[in-house]
């Protein structure tokens, strides 16, 4: 059994199917790249999957245990957290702040608490060097690492992000993937939404490719690389990847 396994998950808005049978699993140590075209339905399956959307059927398996139906801030206590596209910390608190409502659902916790603040000091230094500024002053690079560092907060085993190099420098984009990727080599399942394809497939153990709802291909991360039919859809649109 997977960390993770969504099975045949149907998801509609009003009378609009977003979501059309979507399967997919993730297992510990491991990234799963999910890619596709604007509105395939990427961002649709993660809010799904993290209870903020409901499923019209279909299931969701985290550790085991099903999560349709339970609420998201209930989904994060059985290990499961999402960094949401546009980072969406808190600005006006600094980055020390940030992490410590990552912390809430442990909020007792003190010691507890401070471990884990420690153990996202040692994965982004940049934010240990500024603890005390105001989130909303930082660079976007270091934003969407506070963003990934609250999430941590609560020590998931599955971590999903959500174009997490959106908007950052190529550099930036590069290193903040490294570091998904060393965040998966620690144990954790990583289900990664990212716009460059090139580099998340690079960091990727496996990939599915979304369209219009549905799953067009999917398999090991290097052979989907060299895929010819991912090649052209990721130079021209992915309308033809399904029927290629």
């Amino acid at each position: 059994m997977a960390l993770l396994e969504v099975r045949d998950l149907h998801v509609f808005y009003g009378n609009i199917e977003a979501l059309k049978g979507i399967s997919l699993d993730a297992q510990p140590k491991q990234v799963v790249a999910i890619l596709g075209g604007n509105g395939a339905g990427k961002t649709t399956t993660l809010r799904t999957i993290s209870g903020l959307l409901r499923p019209r059927s279909g299931s969701i398996t985290c550790d085991g245990k099903s999560i349709v139906g339970v609420p998201a801030h209930v989904i994060v206590g059985l290990g499961l957290s999402q960094v949401p596209e546009g980072r969406r910390i808190f600005n006006i608190l600094n980055v020390e702040e940030n992490l410590s409502l990552g912390g809430y659902l442990m909020r007792s916790h003190r010691q507890l608490i401070k471990e884990r603040k420690a153990a996202v000091y040692e994965l982004f230094p940049r934010l240990a060097e500024r603890r005390g500024q105001l989130a909303g002053t930082l660079s976007g690079g270091e934003q969407q690492m506070l963003a990934i560092g609250r999430a941590l907060m609560s020590d998931p085993k599955v971590l999903m992000l959500d174009e997490p190099s959106l908007g950052l420098a190529p550099m930036l984009a590069r290193s903040v993937l490294k570091t998904v990727r060393r965040i998966a080599d620690r144990g954790a399942a990583v289900l990664l939404v990212e716009q460059n394809a090139r580099q998340a497939l690079a960091i990727a153990d496996y990939a599915y490719v979304i369209e219009v709802g549905r799953i067009a291909l999917e398999g090991e991360a290097a052979a989907l690389a060299s895929d010819e039919r991912v090649q052209k859809a990721y130079l021209g649109g992915f309308e033809s990847v399904g029927s290629a």
